[in-house]
């Protein structure tokens, strides 16, 4: 089994994955009609088991939990004691580093969206100083 410093570096290198593709698939136009389908099917579906099935997809929080355990099968990673109790750690764990991730690139993607809307506010300006000059 791996020391504890290598299994830190497993699971902060492991969540970037998990964050990448949870974000990817709740949050990125590439998935836009997806997103949306799930979304209606989440809010209109019949049985109580679709719409939370349906909802998972619209969630970067409760779809990263499948994504992780994915992640953690197919790496055989373990957190601290080894068999599946260290596989459910590290696989709870995951998700925790994961989400952190998602929400620090969310803070990030919010300031630069800020940023861009203050520089086309200052071009304004500039253009109509100008158009008056």
């Amino acid at each position: 089994m791996p020391d504890v410093s290598q299994q830190l570096t497993w699971l902060f290198v492991l969540a970037a994955p998990v964050a990448c593709i949870a974000w990817t698939v709740t949050h990125e136009e590439l998935f836009d009609e997806f997103h949306d389908w799930c979304v209606a099917k989440s809010r209109k579906g019949k049985a109580l088991y679709q719409r939370k099935f349906f909802y998972l997809f619209t969630c970067e929080y409760c779809f990263s939990h499948y994504v992780a355990a994915a992640i953690v099968w197919m790496s055989g990673f373990t957190l601290l004691v080894p068999g599946w109790r260290g596989a459910v750690l590290g696989w709870f764990t995951l998700v925790w580093v994961a989400n952190v991730y998602m929400s620090l690139f969310g803070r990030l993607r919010l300031d630069i969206k800020r940023e861009r809307v203050a520089i086309k506010a200052e071009e304004h300006v500039v253009e109509a100083i100008t158009k008056k000059d």
